[in-house]
């Protein structure tokens, strides 16, 4: 339990993972690692027409990096690995030849607007702010970058990012295009989920393989891209004010 856990399933024809970690579903490496296996997995098991990816808890979708890993960082290597994590997950989810509905029950932060924004479909509680608060403990949203940027668009992704410290609403969200659909309960989120996911489960795989892979067009260079963005967030991470920035927002937590 302290380290977190994946656990994953197929319903009637419904993929579904979920990921949780008692730090309000902070990612550290070897959980990041585990999920995009996870994923990249439904994404070959026949049974499964859609997935579904979600997370434990009410208040949290996912914090993002754990900074209890982040600052334990010594050397680039040991960095760029930790920040390929999220571009794994991203990769997966973008290469998964079915369509990923995103559950999103509460906040996301950081990377969690990366997986967010990953997502084909992404429903939402109207409780899910979203904020990149990279900058704010000296690091950058480079890896979950481009995920958000093809999202929401460059105007609403600089937003988000020299705005580091500020929380934007889900309806903010919606309206930049990261949540298809918005929820005022996670009850009635979950039955628009359960109504989507059980008429795609019911629909062609090749068509829905292939509008994927159309929806995906421009994107094919991000195996190598997202690695390379990794780089830069690991090399920052070594940085003495991206140490100090890190351990004082620890302390506000």
């Amino acid at each position: 339990m302290e380290n977190g856990h994946i656990k994953s399933k197929v319903e009637n024809g419904i993929g579904y993972i979920t990921f949780f970690h008692p730090q309000s579903n902070s990612m550290p490496g070897a959980l990041l690692r585990e999920l995009a296996q996870e994923v990249e997995a439904m994404g070959q098991n026949n049974d499964a027409k859609v997935i579904v990816l979600q997370s434990e808890g009410d208040k949290a979708f996912c914090a993002g990096a754990s900074f209890d890993e982040l600052i334990s960082i010594k050397d680039l290597e040991t960095g760029t690995t930790f920040f390929s994590g999220f571009a794994g997950v991203i990769n997966s989810m973008r290469k998964a030849p079915k369509f990923v509905i995103a559950r999103v029950q509460g906040k996301a932060v950081g990377g969690g607007v990366g997986i967010a924004s990953s997502a084909d479909y992404t429903f939402a509680v109207e409780a899910a702010s979203v904020k990149l608060s990279e900058l704010a403990v000296g690091i950058g949203p480079f890896v979950v970058g481009p995920a958000v940027e093809r999202k929401v668009g460059k105007s609403a992704f600089c937003q988000l990012t020299i705005n580091a410290t500020e929380w934007q609403t889900a309806q903010w969200a919606k309206e930049k295009g990261l949540y298809a659909e918005l929820f005022s309960t996670v009850e009635d989120m979950d039955k628009g989920i359960a109504a989507l996911a059980q008429r795609l489960a019911g629909s062609n795989p090749e068509a829905m393989m292939m509008l994927k892979k159309i929806m995906w067009e421009g994107t094919e260079n991000w195996d190598t891209l997202l690695l390379e963005r990794a780089a830069m967030s690991g090399k920052l991470v070594l940085s003495e004010f991206t140490v100090n920035a890190i351990n004082k927002f620890k302390q506000k937590a």
